[in-house]
């Protein structure tokens, strides 16, 4: 697999690279095996943090090429997080209202993956269109009457649409900005399909969340950059667009929702956070530096307390074969010589094998029915939704640990 390695910012262009944090040559996250390519030597890269001078993007230097990343097989479907699912359907039934939309809106979503949120403005009679590059999960949201188009979104998409008449009332693009390669190219393309008064509503992590709670597993191949409001008001701006707004979230460990548009109605939320950033030094290399010296803290002590359940004759299984888990396995070098089976809820990943471990993926009534004595919580984001799924392998005196910001037992 090729791959390549930046030397210039993905959004200002400057050469002003500096290394924060490495996390060695690690599989690409969501690529998972079936009994049939077990032998096939795993996708892997290296996986290195940078931040830039020039407009303090934090980034990795690594492009995995999309098609690899999000090809027919990619398995990730939104809709398994009822989470995520109560989270998208009060943000649709706020914006309808914000915006006033109706029959004669058009909502489009880009990285709309199953319908998980375009469903709700379907549900309220307003026209949508989904645009997603991975055809099972649009497939599914097409299911749902969620109109897709399989197709990765970027300037020459959005000049097509534009050309048809397709231009949106709101557009939204929740946790994409961060995947995309051509990170100007999808903000350009963004401007273009957008109405004069309409409104982009973006979510993205929070790098400052990922900081301060040492959420290095959110570093994988797929998520390409790691936003400040600083570096964004930067980005838009160079796109004439405007950060008008911002509210910090909970969801996937802290993030951000925006609202940009053409015209310039900046408010205080974002000053606010601005004044900040340059107060925590969210504009400078030392406090990145900083972070990286404490995952490096981090991985020691999980890796102490495994090998310390481990000695004691415990056995230990992991729950969520999610993407997140892929990194802090093979940066910490976790195994089956530790972990004995990983078990998630989306069927589509069931009876597959994480790469680089090769660990197995079990539906999770295996907790249940095998009682292991721990379970590794890799999707730590959504642990009281899993701790509350599984309350009966609790009450049984199963325990679960959660690894970030700091190694607990639960």
């Amino acid at each position: 697999m090729t791959y390549e390695s930046r030397r210039t910012c993905r959004s200002c262009g400057g050469a002003e690279l500096e290394g924060v944090l490495s996390l060695g040559t690690v599989p690409i996250a969501d690529r998972l095996l079936t009994t049939e390519n077990m032998d096939v030597r795993d996708m892997a890269a290296p996986l290195d943090l940078v931040f830039c001078r020039g407009c303090a993007l934090v980034q990795i230097r690594q492009t995995i090429p999309p098609e690899v990343l999000f090809d027919s097989e990619y398995p990730y479907f939104s809709s398994f997080s009822t989470t995520l699912l109560e989270h998208s359907r009060k943000n649709a039934v706020e914006l309808i209202e914000q915006l006033g939309l109706g029959p004669k809106s058009l909502v489009v979503e880009i990285a709309s993956n199953d319908g998980y949120m375009l469903r709700n403005f379907v549900g309220h009679g307003v026209p949508v269109l989904g645009i997603d590059p991975a055809p099972a999960p649009a497939k599914a949201a097409e299911a749902l009457g969620v109109s897709t188009r399989v197709a990765f979104f970027g300037r020459e998409l959005a000049r097509e649409l534009a050309e048809d008449g397709q231009l949106a009332d709101l557009v939204i693009a929740n946790n994409v900005l961060a995947h995309v390669a051509d990170l100007n190219g999808l903000v350009a393309g963004m401007r273009t399909i957008l109405k004069p008064k309409g409104q982009l509503v973006i979510e993205v992590p929070y790098v400052a969340d990922l900081v301060a709670h040492c959420e290095f597993d959110t570093i994988y191949h797929q998520h390409l950059c790691y936003f400040s409001v600083t570096s964004l008001d930067r980005l838009f701006r160079r796109h004439g667009l405007y950060l008008n707004g911002v509210r910090r979230l909970p969801i996937h460990g802290g993030s951000l929702r925006l609202c940009v548009g053409r015209r310039e109605e900046v408010r205080d939320s974002v000053r606010t956070l601005l004044a900040q950033e340059r107060e925590q030094g969210l504009d400078r290399i030392e406090s990145y530096l900083a972070f990286g010296e404490r995952v490096r803290r981090l991985k020691d002590r999980l890796t102490g307390l495994l090998k310390a359940i481990r000695a004691e004759g415990k056995r230990i299984a992991a729950y969520g074969a999610a993407a997140k888990g892929t990194t802090l396995l093979g940066y910490c070098g976790i195994g089956a010589e530790t972990l004995d089976y990983v078990v998630d809820r989306n069927p589509h990943k069931q009876g597959r094998y994480l790469p680089g471990n090769r660990l197995r993926i079990l539906a999770p009534e295996r907790l249940v029915q095998d009682r292991p004595d721990y379970v590794l919580l890799l999707p730590w984001n959504f642990a009281d939704e899993i701790l509350d799924q599984q309350r009966e392998y609790r009450d049984l005196g199963g325990k679960f640990i959660i690894p970030v910001p700091e190694p607990r037992v639960v």
